[in-house]
């Protein structure tokens, strides 16, 4: 088994704190780390959305490059203060696999299950300075949401609405709009290193929303191919590859109170880099059906691998009490 070394390793002192911060009551433990978040958010947010008011103000690509490399370490020392608090509410043990070779100064697209808010921070903890800050698509309405809305407005995250299947169909219009977001983010992504995440499943997993897709994956709904097809059309020669990732929660899912708790007892993590098939980069998923259906098969073949895994790792995990994880958490 790989093992790996966390973002901030502190050693004997941070099982110390650890175990000392889990004597207390859990909603005792969800309070504090909810407003020690808070602070962190209000503390790096304020710096952050300074520096961005220079952004607004000189509207020249050079000097944007540069403050935008600026917003980009500061987002990065935020996370690392995430770790922190993670550290010491969490007695998280962490079986992680398939770092090695990961580069910070390189363009990469990743891929992975969604099933809880927790897997973003899970992801950002493990992915940290290990590659470009992870960049994501948000819904439209999270813009207005205090302070993170517009942070990620500043970082340039791409904000796009979310309408069902019946509502496109009586207004095309949109769907072009919310392309032409992405476009035009993945056009400024295109000038320096960054991750570009996508949960193709376009929502957390749930057993009642797995019932009414009626999907074919045991572990998984449908995924949706269209964000990763527009991100390669626009960035694909960038790309160095693309970061597959499983997430496993063998005790459960968590909810985001749960995390905040420090109740995620073990946490299954398998990444895999996986080269882009040349003939799928810079094609047209909206108007071209055969490369569409071709794409398609390929995402659907990465999901069910994917599937499979999962089902192989909690197969594992049930025939042993006593796993042996990896520590890092």
């Amino acid at each position: 088994m790989a093992s790996f070394k966390q973002p901030l390793d502190i050693g004997h002192f941070e099982l110390e704190i650890s175990a000392m911060l889990n004597f207390l009551p859990e909603t005792l433990i969800g309070v504090i780390t909810f407003l020690v978040s808070m602070l962190n958010n209000l503390f790096w947010g304020t710096i952050l959305l300074a520096v961005a008011l220079f952004k607004l103000m000189l509207p020249f690509k050079p000097v944007q490059l540069v403050i935008n490399r600026i917003l980009n370490g500061i987002a990065q020392n935020w996370i690392s203060c995430n770790s922190g608090w993670m550290y010491l509410v969490q007695k998280t043990q962490w079986d992680v696999q398939g770092m090695e070779g990961l580069s910070y100064k390189s363009w990469y697209l990743l891929s992975s299950n969604h099933q809880s808010y927790a897997d973003i921070f899970v992801l950002q903890h493990l992915l940290n300075r290990k590659i470009p800050l992870l960049k994501f698509y948000i819904k439209r309405e999270l813009i207005y949401f205090p302070i993170l809305g517009l942070v990620w407005w500043a970082l340039d995250f791409p904000f796009v609405r979310r309408h069902s299947p019946e509502y496109l169909e009586k207004h095309p219009e949109e769907r072009t709009k919310d392309l032409e977001t992405v476009r035009r983010a993945c056009e400024k992504f295109a000038l320096m290193p960054t991750s570009v995440i996508n949960f193709l499943e376009g929502t957390r997993f749930s057993q009642a929303k797995h019932k009414r897709q009626q999907s074919a994956y045991k572990f998984l709904l449908r995924p949706k191919a269209g964000g990763i097809a527009l991100a390669l059309s626009t960035l694909g020669g960038k790309f160095k590859s693309l970061i597959d990732i499983t997430i496993v929660y063998p005790d459960g899912v968590p909810s985001f109170w749960d995390f905040l708790c420090g109740r995620i007892k073990r946490v299954v993590v398998r990444i895999r880099e996986l080269p882009i098939p040349a003939q799928l980069i810079g094609g047209d998923y909206e108007g071209d059906p055969g490369f569409r259906t071709d794409f398609q098969r390929w995402i659907n073949q990465m999901w069910l691998e994917k599937d499979r895994q999962i089902e192989q790792i909690l197969s594992a995990i049930s025939k042993s009490p006593h796993p042996p994880f990896t520590k890092g958490g």
